[in-house]
């Protein structure tokens, strides 16, 4: 291995070619550019482990239910509870029992484009999937807490699967056929909460990417019909759209201005 040059032994490493005999020889290869590739290494080994754990800890609802007998188990999650704007966005989501997906986590510890690429992973290979959406007047009716559930209810009632077991982030839902388990920031806890959290973040983004066509002054295209300083600015400067939730107060304090 001392013999080949450093663009050579960058395409063994890339390639995946390199064993462990080959690691002990190179450690004394006085070679800067070498001693660079061996961190690059170790780093990436140590990246990969922890994905690994993290991954296997998450897991650890799922395999217990499996080992129960439990062959469909769903995880539920919502999108959308805290904006003054839009809909709020629950998705189920019914992984297979082999599923592995180890950059899988809360949608909100993901860049915009790592959620895409992972919602593309999931929508492939769930079982079944289901998302659904509840509108800003419907909000106002209920209240975002029982909006919440009414799309969570939902969204679990689009599976093609019936699941024995339902895991959902932090919202007690009552009456559901099946047994289930409300899990305080379950999205970082279950993969099958974590995956819905991406299904139904990512949804929801791109639902806040046409409002803004038609409402371009809010800049929901960025802000997705949070709070932001911005928001507010233009929201005392246009006043409400037809797409804001008059119940929050942030809303109510500009229509009563």
């Amino acid at each position: 291995m001392k013999n080949k040059t450093i663009a050579q032994l960058r395409e063994y490493f890339e390639a995946g070619h390199i064993t462990d005999q080959d690691i002990q020889a190179l450690k004394d290869d006085p070679r800067k550019g070498v001693q660079k590739l061996l961190t690059t290494f170790h780093n990436k080994q140590k990246k990969q482990a922890t994905l690994e754990k993290t991954f296997y800890n998450m897991s650890a609802y799922e395999r217990t239910l499996y080992a129960k007998g439990h062959r469909y188990v769903a995880g539920v999650d919502e999108a959308g509870r805290g904006p003054l704007a839009g809909p709020v966005v629950a998705a189920a989501v019914i992984l297979p029992c082999q599923f592995k997906l180890l950059e899988l986590n809360d949608s909100k510890k993901l860049s915009n484009e790592k959620r895409k690429e992972l919602f593309k992973v999931i929508k492939r290979e769930a079982i079944s999937y289901g998302v659904s959406t509840v509108d800003n007047q419907k909000i106002d009716q209920l209240n975002i807490y029982n909006a919440t559930k009414q799309a969570m209810y939902q969204a679990i009632d689009q599976l093609q699967e019936q699941p024995s077991h339902v895991l959902i982030d932090a919202v007690p839902l009552e009456n559901l056929s099946s047994s289930s388990d409300v899990i305080v920031k379950g999205d970082q806890k279950s993969i099958s909460i974590a995956a819905a959290s991406i299904i139904a973040k990512v949804t929801r983004d791109r639902l806040m990417k046409d409002i803004h066509k038609k409402y371009p002054m809010y800049h929901f295209d960025t802000n997705m019909g949070y709070g932001t300083k911005q928001h507010l600015i233009m929201l005392k400067k246009y006043g409400i759209s037809p797409v804001h939730r008059q119940s929050y107060t942030p809303v109510q304090r500009v229509m009563m201005s």
